[in-house]
This record gives C-alpha cells, structure tokens and sequence, in this order.
C-alpha cells in the first residue's frame, strides 16, 4: 500500500511544562450499568467471537471513568488503560472501548485533566499507570462493583490515541519524559504487558529517537490521518528496538477513525477527510487492537491472526509484524 506524501509536520509530543503530579488514591462510583450488544461480526473478523457489553460509571483517583466489560462470563478479566487523544473527552471513545472490551477486557477511559504547558485541558500521563493498578485491587474487591472477583489485577495492557498513544511510547519505554511524566520518577510495573496505540508517532521537530521499549508495541495508522502522518508513523515503528511489534495501517481511516464522530469538540481539527464510514475505522481498528492485546497475553489463536491470517483475510490493513 502507498503511503500518502506528507502534507505537514505536526510532531505528536507537544511542549510542555509540568507542574504536578497526583496520587494512587482510589475513589470507586457507584455502578451504573448498561448493557451493550456486541459488535456486529466482521467479514475479516478472527478467531475470538465478540461478546455483548456493559458499561457503568466509575472514578480513577479524581478522574471520572466509563467502565466497559463483558456482560457475563467467569474468568478473571485484564484491564485496557485507554489514555484519550490530547483535548478529546472520553466520551468520544464509547464505541472503540465498547469494541475492545468486547474481545474480552475490561476497558477503563479515564478523563485526565491537567496542565500541559499554560493549558489546562485533557492531557494524559505516565501517572495513570499506577492509579488505575489502584483502581483494579480496589474494584475487583469493592462490594457491588459489577466486576467483584471479576478482574485479573496482574495484568494491565495499554491503548493510546494521539498524545495518549506518545504517553504510552513513554510508558513503553520506562522512562519519564517531558511532557508525559508529572512525577518526579516512573518505574514500570510488571502488570503491564503491552500496547496498542492509534495515531501515534514520536517525531520531535524531525527527529525521531530511538524506543527502548520494553514491551510489546503494536501502531495502528489511518493512511488517510492528516495530524499525525502515515509517514511519520513507518519512521516511528522503525525506531522500536525490540519486538514483538506491529504496524497496522488502516486504508481509508483519518484521526479521529477511532472516535465516536469526527473532529471531537475541542480537539485539533483534521484536515484530511475520511473515506472509510466510522462505524468500520472503529471496528477494524479496535479488533487488530484488540487481537494484538490478546495474542501477546498468550491467546494462540488471536496471535496467528495477527502475524498471520488476518492481513490476508482482511482488505481494509496491510500489516507489518516482527518477532
């Protein structure tokens, strides 16, 4: 597949100025469930069959969060941390989260606001890491939760958009980094596995530094996305040191194929419109994340997908992959 020419340089890590960090304090919501039908199968659609949905509404230190889970089952679940685009509310990532979740996670969607420079706006951080692995002891064991025994709290996986995406780079690579990390330190916890990041890059000015990562780490690229450009995306996957890792590019997607809508109120607008309708950019791209996910958990069957099957099976991706 082409790769559209660069239309302009937009770097993904914004300058920044950090001025405080928050605490791993736990404030569970009070569950307000509702039920969800699970997605619509897929003409590529793979080897873990989408089961239906319920959300409700909860609280990750002080930051409000919809909770997405599968509705019934018996097994432990692991938790995805959505970190949200930079100015995007997490309200426009309903029917991703919803989608993911559905593949068999809990997927939590704080909305983490604070200052990033002088303005005072959704900005995710590495700090999110350690609240929400509060969040999973405390809810797993919270009388009432609707997922009381129900969460798997060693195991932690990522998913990024935008600023969210380059958060979870930073995560990824263990480090605390300006502007990501409002601490004065972050260690990586062993809970997190790996990542899955939508319209992600780590271009500086140009630049794009090498990524020690230690986990993990998938891209998925609208190859129509005018903010952060496909390019950018193939330099950035170039400069993951170690795999496994995965660039899925996404024929016809644009920024904001993840979200509810397009241009999301208040965020960066796109100057490169959509072909592909957004109902179907969320559904391929939340299934290849969560594929991904799955497989690097050790699920057999959604890793030969991913390496494999799916690419061929699938019209819409052309996928890069290596051990």
């Amino acid at each position: 597949m082409k790769i559209p020419p660069l239309r302009r340089l937009v770097p993904a890590m914004l300058p920044a100025l950090l001025l405080v960090g928050s605490a791993a304090l736990v404030a569970p919501g009070a569950a307000t469930a509702g039920a969800l039908p699970a997605p619509a199968p897929a003409a590529a659609a793979g080897p873990i069959t989408p089961v239906p949905v319920s959300s409700y509404q909860s609280k990750i230190t002080n930051d409000g969060t919809t909770v997405f889970h599968p509705t019934a089952g018996t097994g432990r679940l692991p938790v995805a941390l959505l970190l949200q685009g930079g100015k995007v509310h997490r309200q426009h990532y309903e029917e991703y989260a919803a989608t993911v979740a559905s593949y068999g996670f809990v997927v939590v969607t704080p909305n983490h606001r604070r200052l990033n420079f002088v303005d005072l706006d959704y900005y995710t951080s590495t700090s999110q890491v350690g609240e929400t692995l509060s969040w999973m002891a405390a809810e797993n064991a919270r009388a009432g939760s609707p997922l009381r025994g129900r969460i798997d709290t060693g195991t932690m996986v990522l998913l990024g958009h935008s600023f969210g995406g380059a958060t979870g780079l930073s995560i990824a690579e263990d480090k605390c980094s300006i502007p990501f990390c409002t601490t004065l330190s972050f260690d990586l916890p062993a809970a997190v596995k790996a990542g899955s990041f939508y319209g992600t890059n780590n271009a500086i000015l140009g630049i794009y530094p090498k990524i020690d990562n230690q986990i993990p780490v998938q891209l998925v690229q609208g190859q129509a996305d005018g903010v952060a450009e496909p390019a950018q995306a193939e330099a950035t996957y170039a400069k993951l040191g170690s795999g496994p890792k995965q660039l899925v590019r996404v024929a016809g997607a644009n920024h904001y194929g993840i979200t509810d809508g397009q241009d999301p109120s208040g965020a960066e607008p796109e100057v490169s419109p959509q072909s592909l309708p957004q109902a179907t950019s969320i559904e391929v791209s939340a299934r290849w994340a969560a594929l991904w996910l799955r497989a690097q958990l050790g699920h057999a069957g959604a890793a030969g997908y991913v390496t494999g099957t799916g690419d061929a099976s699938d019209p819409l991706v052309t996928v890069t992959s290596a051990p």
